[in-house]
Order: C-alpha cells, then sequence, then structure tokens
C-alpha cells in the first residue's frame, strides 16, 4: 500500500514486549481477528515479543450478559495493553434497549479521535502506480454519533430528533491529524468535506476550522506545502466514483467520512480490503472497514486481508516501519496473483486458506 508513514509517533520499538488487546466482538471478527494475528506472529523477531490479551465486548456479549462493553476490557486495553485489534460488531439496526455499540464507545473511552482508512488499489505490476490512492480521515467522537437522540409525539405523529455535535477542539485535531497526512504523502493534497451550504454552523464550524489549521499558533508554516481544497459531500461521493485520482487525503466529519470510505471501498473491489486504524495521542487500535456480516458468519470465506491489513497499519503507527511492509507486500502480492481469493474477490478459497497465502510470503 502507498500509505508508508506514520501519521503519530507512537513508537514502541524500544521495548521487550508488545501486548496486543485482541476483541473480536461479534460475527466474521472472530473469523478474520485470527489472521491478523498470525500475520504478526509471522514476523518472528523483527518485531518485539508479541503477547495477545483475548478481551470479551459485542451484541452477542451483550444478549448473554446486557452489556456490550464489559469495563474489564477498557481497563485491560488502558492498564495492561500497547495496542488492540478489533474484530466487527453486529449493531442492530433496531432500537435495543441497553444496548450502545461498544465501538463507538471504545473510540470515547480511549479518546481515540481519529479513524483513518487508507483505500488504495493494487496495480498489476510493482512498477506501475495504483488507480486508486487515498486517505479517508475521519473525525471519530462527534457529530451524529453522539447518539442523542430523542422521539416525542405531535400534531403529525411520532416526530424523531437527532442532536449533532460538532466543536472547535474536535474538529481541530482531526484537522491537525490529516494535515500531517497529507504532508507526508507525495501529493501533499487535502480535501475538506462538508455540507456548509446546508448546515452552516455545524459543517461551517467544521470546515472553518479544519481550514484554520496551517495558520494556527504553533504552525509556524509547516504546513505550506499541502494543497487545501473542499467539496461538498454529495458532490464528493459523485466525484469519488467518477474521478477517484483527484483525491489524495480526505478529512470529514463523523458520518460523512463513514459514509464516504465505505464507498471508496468499492472502487478497490470488496469491504475485505480495506483497513483502518483508530488512533489518539497515547494509543492505537486497527479495524478492519467491514462489519460483522452474519449472513455469511462461521461459513470460512471471510475476506480475512482489511484485517491483516489493519495489523499492518497499526505496527506502522507504532513504528514498526519493517514489520508493516512486509505484511502490505504479502497482501498485494495474493491480490495481485489473484489464485488465493475469498468469494467476495470472485474466488473461491476459504478465509483459512487466504490467511496461510499470506503467512508463507511473510
Amino acid at each position: 500500500m502507498a500509505f508508508r508513514a506514520p501519521f503519530r509517533s507512537l513508537s514502541t520499538t524500544a521495548r521487550q514486549s508488545l501486548r496486543i488487546g485482541m476483541i473480536p466482538a461479534d460475527g466474521i471478527g472472530r473469523e478474520v481477528l485470527p489472521g491478523a494475528k498470525a500475520a504478526i506472529q509471522a514476523l518472528g523477531s523483527s518485531i518485539p515479543k508479541t503477547e495477545f490479551v483475548d478481551l470479551l465486548a459485542g451484541f452477542e456479549y451483550f444478549t448473554r450478559t446486557g452489556t456490550a462493553l464489559p469495563e474489564e476490557t477498557v481497563q485491560a486495553l488502558q492498564n495492561d495493553c500497547d495496542c488492540a485489534m478489533f474484530g466487527a460488531v453486529s449493531s442492530p439496526s433496531r432500537k435495543v434497549a441497553g444496548y450502545s455499540s461498544p465501538i463507538v464507545a471504545l473510540r470515547k473511552k480511549l479518546d481515540l479521535y481519529a479513524n483513518i482508512r487508507p483505500v488504495t488499489s493494487v496495480a498489476s505490476s510493482h512498477d506501475e502506480k495504483p488507480a486508486v490512492d487515498l486517505v479517508v480521515v475521519r473525525e471519530n467522537t462527534e457529530c451524529l454519533y453522539v447518539k442523542d437522540e430523542t422521539q416525542t409525539a405531535g400534531p403529525n405523529g411520532k416526530e424523531a430528533r437527532a442532536i449533532r455535535l460538532i466543536t472547535e477542539r474536535a474538529s481541530r485535531r482531526i484537522g491537525e491529524m490529516a494535515f500531517k497526512i497529507a504532508q507526508n504523502r507525495p501529493r501533499k493534497h487535502l480535501t475538506v468535506i462538508h455540507k456548509s451550504n446546508v448546515l452552516s454552523i455545524t459543517d461551517g464550524l467544521f470546515r472553518e476550522t479544519v481550514r484554520a489549521v496551517p495558520t494556527s499558533p504553533g504552525a509556524d508554516g509547516k504546513y505550506d506545502s499541502v494543497t487545501v481544497a473542499e467539496q461538498l459531500v454529495d458532490s464528493a461521493v459523485y466525484r469519488l466514483f467518477r474521478e477517484p485520482h483527484i483525491y489524495d487525503v480526505m478529512v470529514a466529519p463523523n458520518l460523512y467520512g463513514d459514509i464516504i470510505s465505505d464507498a471508496a471501498a468499492a472502487l478497490v473491489g470488496s469491504l475485505g480490503l480495506v483497513p483502518s486504524v483508530n488512533a489518539g495521542d497515547t494509543f492505537i487500535m486497527g479495524e478492519p472497514v467491514h462489519g460483522s456480516a452474519p449472513d455469511i458468519a462461521g461459513q470460512n470465506i471471510a475476506n480475512p486481508l482489511a484485517a491483516i491489513r489493519s495489523a499492518a497499519l497499526m505496527l506502522r503507527h507504532l513504528g514498526h516501519m519493517d514489520g508493516a511492509d512486509r505484511i502490505e507486500r504479502a497482501v498485494d502480492e495474493v491480490i495481485r496473483e489473484g489464485t488465493c481469493l475469498t468469494p467476495d474477490l470472485g474466488g473461491k478459497s476459504k478465509t483459512t486458506e487466504v490467511v496461510e497465502e499470506v503467512v508463507k510470503r511473510i
């Protein structure tokens, strides 16, 4: 993948061990996370000795216990782990009393304010540039995901309302992260995604705050090399499908970033290929972009490559650049060869077979 630079230094390269919290959660999360673990273990002594800590969370756990995110999991991540991997969660589309998404809660509790989602196609040869090579930088803690909703009865029947929260602090932090990522990429281009022509106050604040990052106190011209553009979210999606090459780094509020990155996955073949990390100033958690896919759970046909790539992103963030490169090269080779792929990519291979092929190449 073309996303090679660490976007924030949380280096663990001097440590003797690396404790990784493993939260498979629901559905195919339990099938793809072992692939990420196997890829990390295949690196051997090139990274610190790894220790994996199995942790619980998810909707299925909630149905058994009444809790989607046990406090023990949060405490283990905060006190005992250097980083973490999250599988997938089966959040229902209907309201379930007492339930709240554990991944949304983890992002808030660990202050993982940035969701970084590289979307990169694999060129047919090593010498060619990928047709799609972009990074979506999604604010992770606010917008409509604060889940402040009410329902009342009115003259037209039921009335549902949701409060959308956009703060200057969160917008500045995600803006700084996006500028740093853009600065470390060859094109050095950043597009601010918003809908401030309609949502002039909330999206207006996001847009203005992000655009002000280069002139904020302490910036001292360090982002002068970054070209800044902006795009309304609806036209951004249209142009993403028509002209994906125009984008380099895209920064967006929570909801828009979620939608755009899932849409961008279609450009590279499958959600099963797109990785992400949830990043804060003191912790990092890898997470494949796909969901829990209950329709294929338990069949050993889920694509493990997004989870494996997420592990590589996590390692890169921690300063283990060589290990991340080895994993990413192995994944790219498997995709390029095309003989060992899961059904979502037109293949007939099992999840475990794809993992074995990647590990062999690492």
